[in-house]
Order: C-alpha cells, then structure tokens, then sequence
C-alpha cells in the first residue's frame, strides 16, 4: 500500500476519529482513544499526556507507571493502521498498552546491563580496551588504546557529534567513503570511524556518542558469540519474563503486527538502496537496524518499567555490585548541575534515593524513562519527535514530577499479570 498524504475518517462509538497513513502528519491532533487501565487517583498523570499530545499532534502514546514494584497504570492512548506489505489491506488500530514502539536511545541501559552481565559473569572487565576486544588498529589515533569498555558506557571514549558527525546518521558518507553500496552495515561503519582521529582524550570529558554503544553492541556479540538481540533475550529479558521486545526494522511493511506508525513532518533520500529516492524519514531514511545496542529496540511502556525493576535490587539479572557500578560517578565525576551519566542512565543523587532516567529521540519517536525517590518508576513513548514548529517535547518530565506530586493516594492493584 502506498504513502498517502490525506485522511479518510471512521466511525467509532467515540466519534469520528483521522486515520492517518504511516509517513504523513495529521492536520489537528486526534479525538484520542484510550486503552487500558488508569485509577481514579491517578487521572491528573492521564491528563498530562492527554494535554502533551493534544498540543504536539501526538497520534500515538503511551503511559505506564510503578508504585513500589506494583504496575499501578498502563495506558495506551491514540490509533494507527497496521503494518502490512504492499497490495495487502491495512486496519485500524487501537494502541494498547502492550503495543511496540521504537524506544530509540532507552535501549541504552539495556546495552549496559548486559554488559554488566558479562563482567559479573567473568566474561569481560570493565577495564578492557575496545582495541584488543574488537581488533581496532590505533594507526588513526594512538589514544585509541585508552578507551575501555567502561569509558564506552559512560559516554567518555573521544568522540564528539558536533565535531565529526554522528557515525550511525553518515550512510550516504559512510557509503561514497568506502565504496561500499547502500545499505552500509555496523561494520563498515566501524571501518569509516576506526582510522580517523577522536575529537578528545578518552576520560577527559562527557560527550554523547551514539557510536560507542554500537561499540559495546560488538562487544557484547564478539564476547558471547551471540547475536546482540539474542543475549540479551536470554540472559536480560527471559529472566524477568519480558517476550515481546526485539529489534526493529526499517520499513513499515517490515514493521511487527503491534507496532505503531511513526510520523515526521521531514523526509530523507533513502539509506535502505542506491535509489536515492525520498521517503518519510522515520520509514528508510535511516537504518533501524544498524541502530541496534544504541537505539534499536522495540517494547511497550509496560515492558520498560518491568525491566526497570531489574535495578531496584539483586535479582537474577544484575547483583548488588553491578547495580551499583551502573550508577557509580565516572571518573570526570559530576557536571555543573549536580547530575552524571553513568552506565546507560543519567543519575543524580536525592535525599536518600539515586534518581535515574534518560530519553529518547529519532525521526518519529520520542521516548522517556525515570526511576524517581518514593519507589515511582514510569515510561512514556510517543510517536513523533520535537521538530520545526511543534512545541518543546522536554516539558514532559517537569509536568509529570508535578502531577506526582500531587497524588495523595496510590492504587494497591497490580496490573503486571493483565499484560505479563
């Protein structure tokens, strides 16, 4: 089924309600469905996603929020038509609070953890240079040597974005560089990056890097003789009884029968073949899986605050000093604001509690994730991105932290076994 740029309308008992092909932009937000489950004590935290995504021209959302290791609201909010490939009919569909979405950079600390999970199980040290592990020859910068895995998860190896390009958005370089045909892999990317020179000494500064959790992504296959997806599957997911996350595609027909549609009000000429031709951004314009240990995984909010549950104590997937090496300051200690970035997560210490959360963002996803004092933990993803013209997307955790403060009773009910 092709692209299309308009709306066609259906009738619902709520009313009449814009469905929207994957790839365009609605031309005023949705009358919202809702699916799911939100206790009367916590309408205030409904409301704030209701208000952001009514202001953004948000089409598809999701909430889901812990109390105390209880799953005490999951809510799916908004419509998209299914995935399926070319000739074959779309439908309609309601999001729930088990459908996918791409969680773009949350996949973070799930790369860490199972990292972690390789050095608690004698398989790797923290202190290993991404040289020897991955074979990297240093004749492009001989400090090269001195980026160490843990360098690596705290943002710390000696690339910078601003200065030499983000390596996972270089396709069309990466390609014309190398000689190599589209789509380009991790590997020739990793060939593009390897022999130019870092941007600054590993250790002596934090800066973002995209490319060195696709680092630790190898990494962690070279050291299991995994696949990525497939360690940690089964040694992070299985174990806490997640099934329904995986790594995602770049196409929509490609797209699992649960997954949202994305939307962007931007295009890109394609990086999935050498047609050069422009397609929605969020639908070939970037390669999802080349994504992977950095911001490839698909999962619900309900999926997430599960797994977060993984860092609130020992278990079967982390032990107590893995934990704690997750959140440890590194080594260039804290930024201005009191706040560091650790393994995977940003964290910064409250009276009695260590807060951590990160976001995340691509062409047609936008995502959120805190694990915050009085034993809360929530997500919310989205469909769309900050982009020219729609309102700043940051404001969700200050409105969120406001409506929490605000809850004077929380529910007892524990959803986990309605979507586990």
């Amino acid at each position: 089924m092709t692209l299309l740029s308009r709306r066609s309308l259906l009738k619902t008992a709520a009313g009449t309600v814009p469905v929207l092909v994957a790839g365009t932009l609605p031309d005023r937000p949705a009358d919202v469905l809702v699916t799911g489950v939100v206790p009367a004590a916590l309408a205030g935290l409904d409301t704030v996603v209701k208000t952001y995504i009514a202001e953004r021209g948000i089409t598809c959302a999701q909430l889901a929020v812990v109390k105390n290791g209880k799953l005490v609201l999951a809510r799916g909010y908004g419509t998209y038509m299914t995935p399926a490939p070319p000739g074959e009919q779309q439908f309609l569909a309601r999001v729930q609070p088990t459908s996918l979405f791409r969680i773009a950079s949350l996949s973070k600390h799930i790369t860490a953890t199972a990292i972690l999970r390789l050095v608690q199980d004698g398989k790797l040290s923290l202190s290993a240079p991404v040289t020897t592990l991955l074979g990297l020859s240093t004749a492009g910068d001989s400090r090269l040597k001195d980026v160490t895995v843990l360098r690596l998860m705290q943002h710390l190896g000696g690339w910078d974005r601003d200065v030499s390009g983000d390596q996972l958005w270089l396709d069309h370089t990466i390609s014309a560089v190398l000689d190599v045909p589209l789509p380009i892999s991790q590997s020739d990317i990793v060939a593009y990056a390897t022999p130019r020179p870092l941007d600054f000494a590993p250790g002596s500064k934090m800066v973002y890097s995209n490319y060195g959790y696709l680092l630790l992504g190898r990494i962690i296959e070279k050291v299991s003789g995994m696949t990525y997806e497939a360690y940690v599957k089964q040694k992070l997911l299985t174990p806490v009884g997640i099934s329904r996350m995986s790594i995602g595609h770049s196409l929509r027909a490609e797209s699992s029968a649960s997954e949202v549609g994305y939307y962007s009000q931007y295009t890109n000429t394609t990086v999935m073949d050498e047609s050069r031709a422009v397609v929605p951004y969020p639908y070939g314009g970037f390669n999802m899986p080349n994504q992977g240990a950095n911001g490839g995984w698909l999962a619900s909010a309900v999926d997430l605050v599960k797994f977060s549950g993984v860092f609130d104590a020992a278990g079967p997937v982390l032990n107590a000093a893995s934990i704690a090496t997750m959140v440890a300051k590194p080594e260039i200690g804290m930024s201005a604001d009191g706040s560091w970035y650790g393994c995977g997560w940003y964290v910064r210490q409250v009276t009695g509690h260590l807060n951590t959360w990160h976001s995340g963002s691509m062409p047609g996803t936008y995502t959120y994730l805190a694990r915050l004092q009085n034993g809360i933990t929530y997500a919310a993803l989205f469909n769309r991105r900050e982009e020219t013209g729609t309102p700043d997307y940051d404001v969700l955790s200050a409105r969120m932290n406001e409506a929490f403060g605000k809850v004077t009773t929380w529910p007892t009910t524990d959803l986990t076994s309605q979507y586990f």
